[in-house]
């Protein structure tokens, strides 16, 4: 397998994008607009596929919801950071909308782990292996 790429579903994807993008950084790529699809033309502002580029191995691909039921979310995507100043910085702006499932702590398998929902329902696991 050469790599797992999230996909999700937002009810506002253009808003999402930016959120994620101010908290991970990177570069949107590749947006796809509904009202450029004669077959989504009744959903003219509406995003078809974005993709938020974070790093080469590090990749999100999104969509605005399309009628769908998305009230739940059903898995956790857990990020493997670089530094501990980069878990904290990714924590706590998280934090800021979101719920804190797993306050940021050290942990019996030598990290530092939290896992927080954030304002869509998301959640993500963070975790840094202490060198």
């Amino acid at each position: 397998m050469k790599s797992i790429i999230p996909h999700i579903t937002f009810n506002n994807c253009k808003e999402a994008i930016e959120y994620y993008k101010s908290i991970f950084g990177g570069e949107v790529k590749n947006v796809q607009l509904a009202s450029n699809n004669p077959m989504f033309k009744e959903h003219k502002d509406k995003i078809l596929h974005a993709e938020l580029h974070i790093n080469e191995n590090c990749i999100i691909y999104m969509v605005d919801n399309f009628g769908k039921d998305i009230t739940s979310n059903f898995i956790d995507l857990i990020l493997e950071m670089d530094s501990e100043d980069e878990i904290k910085r990714v924590y706590e702006a998280l934090c800021k909308d979101g719920t804190i499932k797993l306050e940021l702590q050290k942990t019996f398998w030598g990290a530092l782990h939290a896992m927080v929902t954030d304002k869509y329902g998301v959640t993500w696991g963070l975790n840094y292996t202490i060198k």
